[in-house]
Parts: C-alpha cells; structure tokens; sequence
C-alpha cells in the first residue's frame, strides 16, 4: 500500500509530518530516504510537533541517535548515514528503541535495510523543483504476516488527509504540472 504526495514548500513538508506524526502509535517505525537537501529533517521536526515535542530537531548525523521527550510519545532520531552504521546500531542497543515506547524515526534506512524491523512505515522524499517535493509513503510488510500487525499502518495510510500545501500526487512518471515527467534522480551524497 503506498500513497504519493506533492508538497508545495518547506513548511508543508514539516505540515505533513506533523499530521503524520498526530496519527502514530506507540512502537511505530517510520524509515526516511532522499537525496541531500529533500527534506527529510524537516518532515521529522514536523513528526516531532504533531508527538507535542516542543524541543527543536536536528539531523543526528554524528551521534547515531538523538532522543527527543516531552511529547505524549518520546521520539528516537536514528541517522543510518555513515559508513558502517548497521553495526553500530545492533551495538548501541537499537533494537530496544525500533518499535518500542515510542516513535523510532532511521534517516538514510536504506543503508540499514536489514536489521529494520517490520511492519513499518517508509517515507521517501524527492527533489521536484527547488520548492517542491515529492513525499511518498509505504507500508513495508511484516514477511510472516503475524497478527496482522501492519493494520494500524493501513488505516493511517488509507485515511491520511494532505495538509494545506500539500496535494495528492500521481504515480511516478505522470506529469505534475513542472511540464517534466518525474523519472529518476541521481543520488547525491554528502
């Protein structure tokens, strides 16, 4: 199950996190993955908002993960950037945060895609123009299908509403009013 959203501007990517971040449960994970510079801190300060975490969020390139409290769920910022982090996070202990207490948020996932647990929500961002941004959401299965835990996952999916600055968009490939078909972007990397 997937769904695909155009945000307009900065501020309706963060408007977009925080109506996700209203909508999560305790033990959800939510994984981030994008070129540089498409958003993806600033989806997880708008996560931190709708948790009611009042603190500011930043990327937690250099220190694996940063713990935000203070909201009606805590909030673990994982960042999977540097090379080797797979290992640090079975040596760090992130197994106790991914899809426990709180809201477990893994910036560049793909680089840790094997020790992430399922079922959890997939968040991709893309460059569209230099304001706009393509944020696509995606229910990563649980493989054994066990008690139907990918159910809270479906409802939030099938019932997320845009935010203002935020608009339904098509799949990719479809035209999105740039007069450019979406296709492929390099990666950039830092």
């Amino acid at each position: 199950m997937e769904r695909r959203f155009r945000s307009l501007s900065a501020e309706g990517t963060e408007l977009l996190g925080q109506r996700l971040g209203a909508a999560l449960w305790a033990g959800s994970v939510l994984t981030l993955d994008g070129d540089l510079g498409t958003g993806k801190t600033t989806l997880v300060r708008g996560l931190a908002r709708g948790l009611g975490i009042e603190e500011g969020v930043s990327s937690p390139t250099y220190t694996l993960m940063q713990q935000h409290d203070g909201g009606r769920l805590p909030l673990f910022h994982f960042d999977a950037w540097m090379e080797g982090r797979e290992k640090a996070l079975l040596a760090d202990g992130a197994d106790e945060f991914l899809g426990r207490g709180g809201v477990a948020v893994v910036e560049w996932a793909g680089r840790v895609e094997g020790w992430l647990p399922r079922p959890r929500l997939a968040v991709t961002l893309s460059h569209d123009t230099p304001e706009t941004r393509y944020v696509t959401l995606r229910l990563v299965e649980d493989e054994h299908h066990e008690g139907g835990r990918e159910g809270p996952f479906r409802a939030l999916l099938a019932g997320f509403e845009a935010p203002e600055g935020v608009i339904e968009a098509g799949a990719p490939g479809e035209s999105h009013g740039s007069g450019e078909p979406d296709g492929p972007r390099p990666v950039e990397e830092p």
